[in-house]
């Protein structure tokens, strides 16, 4: 049986979350500490983003008559788009071009090693009240693309920096997916000590 009207109007009690109430914050890897300044800003400059994706690869599996099951074997991240609303004195574009300068200089065009260049990067939920709700963090994030900035002689906007990021993994760090992630190391570790005893 479908819910009442009461209870479908008293489901919607809590707020909505807003797309628009978000930021990002985005640390510099220690090579680029000249341009901590404009990192700072890239908070309040990051005009879309999303909140990353995760899904999993399976392989197909049939055990006699039964039918065919999918069964998970890797977790998979797909690459993450942030577009900044870029300074007239280009600060968001050089310091972009300086990273990936960083991950392969053009001198001699030899990949540096990916602990200089990556960090940890966080996408923030917040509330109608301003309250964090939401974080997911990116480990080991890095800019894998710049796209083109267009230039025409008609457009009297604003450019947009739109960057591809490219990560190890991503964690929600809420109180409540640490709370689940303890307990399940806890299980896990109980469930070893008895399977060894």
């Amino acid at each position: 049986m479908a819910g009442s009207i009461n209870q479908f109007v008293s489901s919607f009690a809590k707020e909505l979350a807003r797309p628009s109430r978000f930021d990002v914050t985005i640390p510099v890897p220690i090579p680029l500490i000249p341009y901590r300044a404009t990192a700072r800003n890239l908070s309040l400059r990051c005009e879309t983003t999303e909140l990353p994706s995760r899904s999993f690869s399976t392989a197909d599996q049939k055990f006699g008559t039964n039918p065919i099951e999918k069964h998970a074997y890797q977790s998979n991240y797909n690459e993450l788009t942030m577009t900044f609303i870029v300074s007239d004195d280009m600060s968001e574009k050089i310091f972009f071009d300086a990273w990936m300068e960083l991950i392969n200089p053009t001198t001699d065009f030899n990949m540096q090693y990916k602990n200089n260049y990556a960090v940890d990067l966080s996408i923030n939920q917040y509330d109608v009240s301003n309250s964090l709700t939401y974080a997911a963090v990116l480990r080991e994030a890095y800019p894998l693309a710049i796209n083109q900035l267009d230039m025409d002689w008609s457009n009297e906007g604003y450019h947009k920096l739109a960057i591809v990021f490219a990560y190890k993994q991503w964690n929600n760090n809420t109180i409540q997916s640490l709370g689940q992630n303890l307990a399940q190391a806890a299980i896990t570790g109980l469930v070893n000590d008895i399977t060894s005893a």
